[in-house]
């Protein structure tokens, strides 16, 4: 098992920044590759970023690249997701995941998730 833990979110005007933070306990980190998805009411979970476990490859959607980063801490068991630049379409709950070593843009692809912390952006 791994627990996730997800920190972070808060309500940002427009173009400000949040720094999203998810803390991992439990089997070992390193064998996940790990991803951020994000999810509004009524709508299927979507794939955000993914990085892959020896910090070496990272994934995006189209939507966030060049505003996101994801970056991870094998040592301290940590995976970040910086977000810059903001859009009121950014709004959603952002959830964290741990999942196979191959790269997977599939929610169901991914064993263990965090509860979510809400990300909210004001026009």
């Amino acid at each position: 098992q791994v627990q996730l833990v997800e920190s972070g979110g808060g309500l940002v005007q427009a173009g400000g920044s949040l720094r999203l933070s998810c803390s991992a306990s439990g089997r070992t980190f390193t064998r996940y590759n790990m991803g951020w998805f994000r999810q509004t009411p009524g709508k299927e979970r979507e794939f955000v970023a993914a990085i892959s476990w020896d910090v070496i490859s990272t994934y995006y959607v189209d939507s966030v690249k060049g505003r996101f980063t994801i970056s991870r801490d094998n040592v301290k068991n940590m995976v970040y997701l910086q977000m810059n630049s903001l859009k009121p379409e950014d709004t959603a709950v952002y959830y964290c995941a741990a999942g196979p070593r191959e790269f997977e843009l599939r929610s169901r692809a991914y064993d263990y998730w965090g509860q979510g912390t809400q990300v909210t952006v004001s026009s």
